[in-house]
C-alpha cells in the first residue's frame, strides 16, 4: 500500500539517534538495581511515563530518581547527566533529507519526550546547527510532554488527526518500537518500523517516496 500523502515521524533512533544502552549504564551507576524493570524500550515505570506527559515536573521526576538510587544527595546534574547519557545527536544530511521529504509530503514530528531531554535537545540543535527548534522540518512538531499525552496510546495519534484531518490509509508512520506502531495500525495508518543497523535514508529509498 502507498498512497501517502502524509509522513509522521518518531524522533529518537527515527531521527536523532539515541542509545538505551548508555543510559541503563548511567542509571546504574547511580545506583538504581535492575534498571530494565524501570526503564526500558519496551515499557518503563509510573515514573517515566508521568514525565513523558508532563504530569510531573523535572524536580519530581529528579526526586523519584533518588528514590529509586535509595541517595537522597544526588545532585540535579548527576541526575541530568545520567538521563541524558542516552542522547547521541542527529547524523550528518539526515535533516537536509527531512526538508526534502516536506516539499513533497504533509511532515509531523510525533516525539515521546520530557523536559530535561528537550531542553538538551533545544541546546544541541541550537549549538550544533544553528536552528532554535524542529519547527522548519515539519508542518507540526508535537511533544509528548506538551501535549499531555504519549504513545502508545491511542489517543496522541487521534489528536494529530484531527488536528489535521488526516486520512489514515493516506499517511505513514515511522517508529523504532513495535508497541507504537501497533496502535497507529488499529487506526488505519499505514506503519513502517526502523531499527538499527537500517536507516531512515534507507528506508526513504526502499519505500521510493522521494
Amino acid at each position: 500500500m502507498q498512497n501517502i500523502e502524509n509522513i509522521i515521524f518518531d524522533y529518537g533512533n527515527v531521527i536523532f539517534m539515541i542509545d538505551f544502552a548508555r543510559a541503563h549504564k548511567a542509571f546504574t551507576d547511580l545506583g538504581i538495581k535492575e534498571v530494565e524493570k524501570v526503564f526500558a524500550h519496551t515499557a518503563q515505570s509510573a515514573l517515566f511515563d508521568d514525565f513523558d506527559m508532563g504530569k510531573i515536573s523535572a524536580d519530581e521526576f529528579r526526586n523519584g530518581i533518588r528514590a529509586l538510587t535509595g541517595k537522597s544527595d544526588l545532585t540535579d546534574e548527576q541526575i541530568n547527566a545520567a538521563w541524558n547519557a542516552l542522547l547521541i545527536g542527529v547524523p550528518a544530511g539526515r535533516h537536509d533529507l527531512l526538508l526534502q521529504i516536506k516539499s513533497r509530503y504533509n511532515t509531523f514530528l510525533l516525539s515521546n519526550n520530557n523536559e530535561i531531554h528537550y531542553g538538551f535537545i533545544m541546546d544541541y540543535l541550537k549549538k550544533e546547527f544553528a536552528l532554535e527548534d524542529n519547527s522548519g522540518f515539519f508542518v507540526k512538531d508535537y511533544y509528548s510532554h506538551l501535549l499531555g499525552m504519549r504513545k502508545p496510546n491511542i489517543d496522541i495519534f487521534e489528536y494529530v488527526l484531527h488536528a489535521h484531518q488526516l486520512i489514515p490509509e493516506k499517511t505513514l508512520f515511522i517508529d523504532d518500537s513495535p508497541q507504537h506502531l501497533a496502535t497507529a495500525k488499529k487506526l488505519g495508518i499505514q506503519t513502517e518500523l526502523l531499527t538499527a543497523p537500517d536507516t531512515l535514508e534507507q528506508l526513504i529509498e526502499r519505500r521510493k517516496l522521494l
